[in-house]
């Protein structure tokens, strides 16, 4: 609900802050006293086209804040928000405000985050709907016409989004899976000598570095063979070094007796044999680690190179070849199958498309009881709103194949024929000023409480009519309040005194200067400005007389 806008610098309004409530708000003033500037200035704050001539004359910007009443967390409003990252806290009012400046350009904020003008009209006609004679949005938009049946025929489209879910789904798989057996099907040649070439290879993940590094190793201990021979005569063997020390120690073993000096070399000298010993062994174990096969390192190069080369011919890594193997033989396997598993899919998405037909048939049944419903509803306002000879009906056809969606296969619009044997026609082309707006009233009331803005003006819904018909349009008004916030606009006696709220547009002058203003008023500024509606510049006692008992009434 709108809860109050200010105005700063809008044409002829120089500051302004008005307060709304609760149910019907009627505003009255003089034709020119600037009604219009007030519902642009709204317009504004909603996402209307912002124009520098909005601006009052002298001042650099105009500006207008509308404050709303938290929306809901259910509310389109509050969806909206979330989904273009605007901060929303709980319980806090919903801030908008837009700034024009003089020499062009506009900014709009949300809770003083900027928006864009997109966001901005699409927040606004949430929150507010503004129907007035050449109003194209709302209830004159067809496109929102079949959301508006459903949510007064109470039809729930659950179903059959999840109907149209599951037809798409089943639907992509089928076109995947013609997809993958078409291309398979193409390189079936292909195919079976790859696979077989390398299911003949066997290539296994890691094999590439198992193998380079067993090559280097033996490359190694081709180069170290020599050097290690000649190391190894130089210790073993009957004149190596080792029996050479061997001899040594037991000659001296023979005399060290003599010569207490000699057992210290002869103690060296067994360290020596123990020392060239290990020496011995350990460089037998490390020609054993270094020893290569000729011809086990001609494999491993042979395998290697091909390895590599099957990498590079079918554009993968040598440790990927194994998985390129699988895939390639699952196409081929795909090739075998796939008509069969086509066949399977394809009566998956004949069962689906048959779910989604029954689901949108019985919506398609529903929306028809529904609109038969709503044509007598709105049938039941026309006649007292002096619509008595127009006729209004909703169509609901079926739509192409290709237009099928998760709302069903129906098309719906508002028609109306405004006179004996007329055709019937969307209302938007038919209906002239005074005749749409009382079309729109009609179907406000009619689908009341079923969902759309929370917020409601009329601007001179009343215009060219009087009496009786101005009467039936403010009780109308009045009823819907009971569901809606309603401002109207009205130079009409009967609708003004309905509204729970009056407020008086006024233009004044200081000679130099000219200010639109606002003021809400008493109940005895009222009675006196109904009584000038009803009587004109001149205020007659009649006429005060007639006021009252139009305020008493209701």
């Amino acid at each position: 609900m709108l809860t109050s806008l200010a105005i700063r610098n809008v044409v002829l309004i120089e500051a302004l802050d008005l307060e709304f409530g609760a149910g019907l708000s009627v505003l009255t003033g003089e034709t020119g006293a600037g009604k219009s500037i007030l519902l642009d200035s709204l317009g504004l704050a909603l996402g209307a086209r912002a124009d520098s001539g909005l601006v009052r004359a002298g001042e650099a910007q105009a500006s207008v804040v509308a404050t709303f009443d938290p929306p809901a967390a259910d509310h389109r409003a509050t969806a909206l928000l979330i989904e273009n990252g605007i901060d929303i806290e709980p319980g806090e009012p919903l801030l908008i405000r837009r700034l024009v400046k003089a020499d062009g350009g506009s900014r709009a904020f949300v809770n003083d985050q900027p928006c864009s003008a997109a966001l901005l009209r699409d927040l606004g006609g949430s929150l507010v709907e503004i129907h007035g004679q050449h109003d194209d949005r709302g209830l004159l938009n067809p496109r929102g016409h079949r959301a508006l049946l459903d949510s007064y025929g109470r039809c729930e489209a659950g179903a059959i989004a999840a109907a149209h879910a599951a037809w798409r789904a089943a639907t992509n798989a089928l076109a995947e899976a013609r997809t993958i057996v078409a291309n398979a099907a193409r390189d079936r040649d292909y195919l079976t000598h790859a696979v077989e070439e390398l299911r003949k290879f066997a290539p296994e993940a890691g094999e590439e570095a198992t193998l380079a590094e067993e090559r280097a190793t033996m490359q190694k201990g081709a180069r170290l063979t020599d050097d290690l021979s000649a190391v190894s005569d130089c210790l073993t063997g009957s004149d190596g070094g080792l029996a050479q020390l061997r001899q040594a120690a037991r000659r001296l073993d023979r005399i060290a007796s003599e010569e207490p000096l000699l057992n210290a070399v002869l103690e060296a000298l067994d360290r020596a044999v123990v020392e060239a010993g290990e020496a011995e062994d350990r460089l037998a174990e490390a020609a054993e680690a270094l020893s290569f096969d000729p011809a086990r390192l001609d494999a491993i190069e042979t395998r290697l190179f091909d390895l590599r080369g099957l990498a590079r011919k079918h554009q993968v890594a040598p440790d990927d070849l194994a998985a390129l193997r699988d895939e390639m033989a699952a196409k081929l396997a795909a090739i075998e199958g796939g008509e069969e598993h086509i066949a399977a899919l394809e009566k998956d998405v004949a069962a689906k498309a048959a779910a989604y037909r029954a689901a949108a048939q019985a919506l398609s049944a529903e929306r028809q009881l529904a609109a038969g419903r709503l044509d007598a509803a709105v049938a039941g306002e026309l006649a007292p709103l002096k619509l008595d000879a127009a006729r209004f009906r909703t169509i609901v056809a079926p739509l192409d194949e290709g237009q099928w969606s998760a709302q069903g296969m129906d098309r719906v619009e508002f028609e109306i024929s405004t006179n004996p044997g007329a055709p019937f026609a969307p209302l938007a082309k038919i209906a002239s000023g005074g005749e749409l707006s009382r079309f729109i009233l009609a179907l406000k009331v009619a689908l009341a409480e079923r969902g759309g803005a929370d917020t409601l003006i009329f601007d001179e819904i009343d215009r060219g009519v009087g009496g009786a018909v101005a009467d039936a349009i403010g009780e109308r008004l009045s009823r819907l309040a009971q569901s809606n916030q309603i401002l109207v606009v009205t130079h009409s006696p009967q609708v003004a005194a309905r509204g729970a709220g009056h407020m008086l547009i006024a233009k004044s002058s200081d000679g130099t200067v000219t200010r639109t203003g606002v003021h809400a008023l008493s109940d005895g500024e009222r009675r006196e400005e109904i009584a000038r509606m009803l009587s004109g510049a001149e205020i007659t006692a009649e006429a005060r007389a007639q006021a009252e008992r139009l305020l008493e009434r209701v």
